[in-house]
């Protein structure tokens, strides 16, 4: 089972009422595979059953990354519409997972926060980051593919559309202070400062009225535009099926710059 083969690379212990997650992939920066993908997924479910949990702390091992997006080798194995439509439908089944688990999540971020770890943390719903954060989707530079119209929506959500635009046009990463200017971080600390004072929250939060907490957390995610199931699949098969994906893949793991041609 998939979720049971993440083994070491996602560590995860509770204790005293706290879920504590861990990417643990640092020689990778915490490059996420689709069997981290899945356990993370389980937590969140197993949250919901489990009424002496009051909160989760999600962060990644090491200073370098909270997470570097999805592991870019597993694309690799794309040769059908398929399969880029069963991956853009796993994160989102992942990340919604995250959205409805009954507990607060908070997410404790230094280094690189972007793809898939910023998809993540962008469904947190406390962000506490070191001043090393670097946030954002940079497919515009590297891969060549685009966000599921679910993320999009989060992410317009949270930062509005033209910031969403403003970090995929330009491929750019979003520094701390930034972040904390437009409300995506909820607080900035010095990076050795960040699992302390994740802990210290996340520990607040927890001694906190759950059934206040878990019925804010619905109720805004509740306020939050609902897609029609399939709503973009024809964007992302634009994407992934192009040579220009192939090329952008090709490119990043040889570490060269991609020749772009639109098709």
């Amino acid at each position: 089972m998939a979720a049971m083969q993440a083994g070491q690379d996602l560590l995860y212990e509770a204790r005293e009422g706290v879920g504590r997650l861990t990417f643990n992939r640092p020689q990778a920066r915490n490059a996420l595979t689709f069997a981290m993908y899945e356990r993370l997924a389980q937590i969140c479910e197993d949250a919901n059953r489990d009424r002496s949990l009051r909160a989760l702390l999600i962060t990644g091992a090491g200073d370098q990354a909270f997470a570097a997006g999805t592991d870019i080798s597993q694309f690799r194995a794309f040769d059908k519409p398929q399969d880029a439509l069963d991956y853009e439908a796993r994160i989102d089944r992942v990340l919604g997972a995250l959205e409805r688990c009954r507990v607060p999540v908070v997410a404790a971020i230094r280094g690189a926060c972007t793809g898939g770890g910023a998809a993540i943390a962008a469904c947190c719903d406390l962000r506490i980051a070191g001043r090393s954060l670097r946030y954002g989707f940079p497919v515009a530079r590297t891969l060549g593919n685009c966000l599921s119209s679910g993320n999009y929506a989060r992410l317009a959500a949270l930062i509005g559309a033209a910031r969403v635009k403003d970090l995929i046009f330009r491929a750019r990463l979003m520094h701390a202070e930034e972040a904390l200017a437009i409300g995506l971080v909820t607080e900035v600390v010095e990076d050795a400062a960040v699992p302390e004072r994740a802990e210290e929250v996340v520990r607040l939060v927890a001694s906190h009225a759950p059934l206040t907490l878990q019925a804010t957390k619905e109720a805004l995610r509740r306020l939050q535009p609902v897609l029609a199931p399939g709503e973009g699949d024809d964007l992302v098969l634009l994407c992934y099926m192009s040579r220009d994906f192939r090329e952008g893949m090709e490119a990043f793991l040889a570490k060269r710059a991609p020749d772009w041609k639109g098709l």
